[in-house]
């Protein structure tokens, strides 16, 4: 039988031989635990404004760190990633396939940032040293990596995106073989319910039109 492309990659195991549904859950927690974790940053900046606050001076360009609308845009998209990450670690962990979706969209739609970020290094390797050039005179070693010559930092900057990429790809299959097994063995139960009355009702047609005595 022919098989489909997608089916090639199916598998039921992920990294450490667990269970998909097991490193699911662990992906969904470990996210979850990140966005908590920078959720209590940007309310505790939020709350005590001056600590965080980082002046122009101090960067040494024409612009402020973080504002208060950025500080509450990134609070609301840290809000909306704790709850999809909860989504997905109860869908995977009580076998709802819907609830897993949300997660598998945010990891396409992040892949495809990386994909692009790759793409414009790629095409355009001088946005690198013009990226360089605006950052503050502080940054910790600046002139280092200024130093470095520019075709080498492009192939060491492609080689660290092609890695993120590569393990961000990985993760998408573990979680895409997690929703396919959690879909298809709620199939398999309906099918399963469904065969099991037919053959009851089956049973019970012949035990009623046997003849009495």
């Amino acid at each position: 039988m022919l098989k489909s492309p997608w089916a090639r990659f199916y598998s039921n195991s992920c990294c450490l031989c667990c269970h998909v549904r097991t490193g699911t859950i662990i992906l969904g927690v470990w996210y979850l635990i990140i966005n908590s974790v920078v959720l209590l940053i940007l309310l505790s900046a939020l709350t005590d404004p001056d600590q965080y606050h980082l002046t122009s001076a101090e960067l040494g360009g024409e612009f402020e760190f973080m504002d208060d609308a950025n500080m509450c845009i990134a609070t609301a998209i840290s809000l909306l990633m704790i709850l999809i990450c909860a989504m997905a670690t109860y869908g995977a962990y009580k076998q709802h396939a819907a609830w897993i979706i949300p997660f598998f969209c945010y990891q396409i739609f992040d892949f495809a940032l990386n994909t692009l970020v790759a793409i414009s290094v790629l095409v355009y390797p001088s946005t690198i040293q013009d990226y360089l050039h605006q950052l503050p005179n502080n940054f910790p070693y600046k002139e280092e990596i200024m130093s470095v010559n520019p075709t080498c930092l492009v192939v060491i900057i492609l080689l660290f995106i092609s890695i993120i990429l590569a393990f961000k790809g990985y993760l998408i299959s573990c979680v895409w073989n997690c929703y396919r097994y959690i879909n298809g063995r709620n199939n398999s139960d309906v099918l399963v319910y469904i065969t099991t009355n037919d053959t009851a009702k089956d049973a019970y047609v012949i035990q009623l039109s046997r003849p009495l005595g």
